[in-house]
């Protein structure tokens, strides 16, 4: 009995610390008028790679978001959170689905996360999924929409996003993948660019994979449907590839 008391109050602790902690640090006030250079997560891309004795640079050209292609933008909103201009940091019905999910399944991910969840992850956590690192997540998160405007956590999110092996950031993958700055992108493009970003290593953009296709001629067909892209030779591209999605099916 002790033991578990002794372990509930070293939790308990623990908790508390972290709490105190990440309510008031890091400093994401900075973020308003400074650009984050390196991200916790690309220091651990870089950890990995050094334990594999490989010699790897970070591909990353910051840019700015009138200079983001509008397509790749509400692409990537759609693909990832598609609930970020309404909610404050979190989407709770997207996180009850996803605990749901994980009960059925017997494993806790902690799924659901926002685009504001996933760059406070980024910018100064590690990707671990345990409960400390999670709540954590959640002061950095709800601090950062407090500090900062939407539209400034989707232009660094953007350009510090992972997107392939060493690519980071919009505008790097653009130039990697089509060989243009993400200011070009089209609206097939940005959505293969936001169809690989659940796991950007493995689906890589420029791959003939039926899941990268399937999952960005969703992502398009509800762009279309939208009114983001107006149906013309493009919508007839992606078509040629997988057949759009039915005209109800509206979520990821």
């Amino acid at each position: 009995m002790k033991v578990f008391t002794s372990l509930f109050l070293l939790i308990a602790a623990s908790a508390l610390a972290a709490i105190a902690y990440y309510s008031v640090y890091p400093d994401v006030s900075r973020l308003k008028r400074v650009n984050p250079r390196k991200t916790a997560f690309m220091e651990y891309r870089e950890q990995e790679w050094q334990s594999k004795g490989k010699k790897v640079r970070i591909q990353q050209k910051w840019t700015t978001f009138s200079h983001i292609s509008p397509y790749a933008a509400k692409a990537v909103i759609i693909a990832e959170d598609d609930k970020f201009w309404s909610h404050r940091g979190f989407d709770l019905d997207a996180m009850e689905k996803a605990m749901e999910k994980d009960i059925e399944e017997g494993k806790f991910k902690f799924g659901g996360s926002t685009i504001s969840q996933q760059l406070a992850k980024n910018l100064y956590l590690s990707p671990s999924k345990n409960p400390l690192r999670k709540l954590a997540e959640a002061l950095i998160t709800w601090r950062m929409e407090r500090t900062l405007s939407k539209r400034r956590i989707l232009e660094i999110y953007l350009n510090v996003a992972e997107w392939g092996e060493a690519i980071f950031g919009i505008e790097a993958a653009s130039l990697h993948y089509y060989g243009k700055s993400a200011s070009l992108l089209s609206p097939v493009e940005a959505a293969r660019l936001a169809a690989v970003l659940p796991n950007p290593r493995r689906y890589g953009a420029n791959r003939d994979s039926r899941y990268v296709k399937r999952r960005a001629a969703l992502i398009y067909g509800i762009m279309v449907r939208r009114g983001i892209v107006v149906k013309d030779y493009e919508e007839a591209a992606v078509q040629s590839d997988q057949p759009a999605p039915p005209h109800e099916e509206e979520h990821l």
